[in-house]
């Protein structure tokens, strides 16, 4: 053995050691708090007022943000114009221009006296101490880690790695997102704080959609937001930065997120037609759409290492449910589809009952997550065989992908997670119709009863994006499948998956054998 090599080996182990012996701090303070009540006199509650119709009193108000710039623009217009509260929950907060400027925005409305909350997930906050701790260190401003690694420092992969001693707890993740003004008008779906969410990247950009809320149904989610924030698996960031000085921690802050990119500017309109969400705001009014809905959440018990939740989760259930309800038609839009038991009876008994199902999910040309892909690959000639029209989104980039997700030369990847059923309902939230939102992460999703935004959700997918999907069907006349593409008026038929060379299957299909499908 080299010395080179042995070297190596020895780091590894001695980190591994330190690894083991590193765990979270016992005894941390975590004061209750609930969302703001006292917002009656505020400009968003006067504006949420305004925008929502008196009668009947449960129905609530609602918009699609399909585009990214105003989907970022909508959250900063509403931190700019909050007077008492801003409550936001995420599983990624990049540090990246997007994430600074989020950021700095929030510290700017804890500077006008708004109580600022903020709950991240901590996985994907590696090397992000610092910037968290600084962001807190401003008065007004608190902000908890979820389900917290005791390693702190290295990459993703290194402090995953080096807590595979308690991989249980840790595999446990909150993928919510939601950002909550004055605790009067909401955001929430499936796009996290980063460049690559609102068209800010140049490699690529997902495409995804939130959703706007106002009236009853903030209620709801706020109560979800309380329920996480006052959990024990929250653990303010100042339990888990230490070493750094607040004084040092602020002055971190300021000059990192001093020069991040202030661009919030949107197009003038949306792909539906909608005009931008500040403007409206400073108009007085927003335009909603008026609707039943209910909030579907997971338990923050969810995380709760070895927690023997319901079979499924509370929100893959929910979606399930809405699918088993179809008469006619069912449209599912999933970055990541693998199907469990349940789901592949639920589609057996779409086939039988002659309920039409279409999936758009990810090719493998266009994932960011290869392992997933493979995955639901296993299950692709199982779906064909229940009548599953099966599209997955091709590579490539056009002058429609400029206006609505993102700079002309970026890959489009699909984020998105909505379902549209008999046209009528809806669903969208944070759940990926795979293993691990349904298992392992704790997620949140409106179910929402409004043929309107139903009808522009599949006129979306349908008009927009199926067009630019493969159809994968099987091969007629004999085993195996297909991949479809039009190119104007001629139809391209490929035999073999798109990007999928031997070596890379073979990649995957080793990789596949050593992880269990239940983490995908």
């Amino acid at each position: 053995m080299s010395n080179r090599v042995f070297r190596i080996l020895a780091l590894l182990l001695m980190f591994a050691v330190l690894a083991g012996c590193a765990s979270l701090p016992p005894g941390v303070e975590r004061p209750v708090s609930q969302a703001a009540t006292d917002v009656a006199d505020t400009r968003l509650a006067a504006v949420a007022a305004a925008s929502v119709d008196a009668e009947p009193p449960h129905l609530s108000g609602l918009r699609l943000l399909p585009a990214g710039d105003q989907a970022f623009e909508a959250r900063i217009a509403l931190a700019r114009a909050a007077e008492k509260s801003i409550d936001a929950q995420y599983y990624q907060i990049a540090d990246d221009a997007t994430g600074r400027q989020f950021l700095r925005e929030l510290r700017n409305a804890a500077d006008r006296g708004v109580r600022v909350r903020v709950l991240v997930d901590d996985l994907q906050a590696a090397g992000q101490d610092a910037l968290l701790a600084g962001f807190a260190a401003h008065p007004g401003i608190e902000v908890r880690m979820f389900n917290p690694l005791a390693v702190r420092e290295g990459s993703v992969g290194a402090r995953v790695f080096f807590s595979m001693n308690e991989f249980s707890r840790i595999n446990r993740r909150m993928h919510n997102k939601l950002f909550v003004a004055d605790s009067v008008l909401a955001i929430s779906g499936g796009r996290n704080i980063a460049d690559e969410y609102f068209g800010r990247s140049e490699p690529a950009n997902f495409i995804d959609m939130d959703m706007l809320s106002a009236g009853p149904v903030v209620a709801e989610m706020t109560a979800v937001f309380d329920a996480y924030w006052n959990s024990p698996h929250a653990y303010p960031i100042e339990h888990l930065a230490t070493g750094i000085s607040t004084e040092a921690a602020r002055w971190h802050f300021d000059r990192i997120t001093a020069s991040a990119a202030a661009s919030d500017a949107a197009p003038a309109r949306d792909s539906l037609g909608q005009t931008s969400i500040g403007p409206q705001i400073a108009a007085g009014r927003i335009q909603l759409q008026m609707a039943a809905v209910r909030v579907v959440a997971d338990s923050p018990r969810k995380a709760d290492p070895g927690h023997e939740s319901l079979a499924d989760g509370v929100v893959m259930n929910g979606n399930l449910d809405l699918m088993q309800s179809a008469h006619s038609e069912v449209l599912i839009a999933s970055p990541y589809f693998v199907p469990g038991r349940r789901t592949m009876e639920v589609l057996q008994q779409a086939a039988d009952n002659q309920v039409h199902v279409s999936i758009m999910t990810n090719s493998l040309a266009t994932t960011d997550e290869p392992l997933a892909h493979f995955g639901y690959a296993r299950y692709r000639q199982a779906l064909l065989e229940r009548r599953v029209a099966l599209y997955e989104l091709m590579p490539g980039d056009d002058e429609h992908e400029a206006h609505a997700d993102g700079p002309h030369a970026s890959l489009g990847r699909l984020h998105a997670k909505l379902a549209v059923v008999d046209r009528r309902w809806l669903s969208i939230g944070s759940m990926n119709m795979d293993r691990r939102s349904a298992n392992a992460n704790t997620e949140m999703s409106l179910i929402v009863d409004s043929p309107a935004l139903a009808s522009q959700v599949a006129g979306l997918l349908r008009n927009d994006r199926l067009p630019r999907s493969y159809q994968v069907r099987s091969t007629p006349g004999r085993q195996g499948i297909e991949w479809v593409s039009q190119r104007g008026k001629e139809e391209v038929v490929l035999s073999q998956e798109p990007n999928a060379t031997a070596a890379r299957r073979l990649r995957l299909q080793m990789l596949a054998a050593m992880v269990d499908e239940e983490l995908l």
